[in-house]
């Protein structure tokens, strides 16, 4: 049984910092693309960062390059994503997504999703 479970999400003051984990079980995780997703209240679903499998690239969102980190430890079967210097713009319900490379994430071509779990930035 193929299971992504998002957490870590909570309120943070802008400026502040979070890291959201992705525990995932049921495949083997080196072989997939991890994709970190998020969608803000009337907003389009926007992918803001990528971890491919293999050597493990990162790719990310113009909206979070240098504020954000996707780290993988396939040993761990875990996921993160450290968020810096969040500001209001990011408040979101992030998503974690596997998919076989990094070019199915980056056209939504999601194998297997996770539930989400909501960051909210506010003072």
């Amino acid at each position: 049984q193929v299971q992504l479970v998002e957490s870590g999400g909570g309120l943070v003051q802008p400026g502040g910092s979070l890291r959201l984990s992705c525990a995932t079980s049921g495949f083997t995780l080196d072989h997939y693309a991890i994709g970190w997703f998020r969608r803000a209240p009337g907003k389009e679903r926007e992918g803001v960062a990528c971890s491919t499998s293999g050597h493990a690239s990162t790719l990310y969102s113009d909206s979070v390059k240098g504020r954000f980190t996707i780290t993988r430890d396939n040993t761990r079967n875990t996921v993160n994503l450290h968020m810096n210097y969040l500001q209001p713009e990011d408040t979101a319900v992030y998503f974690c997504a596997a998919a076989p490379t990094a070019a199915n994430v980056r056209n939504s071509e999601i194998q297997y999703w996770g539930q989400g779990t909501l960051v909210s930035v506010s003072s």
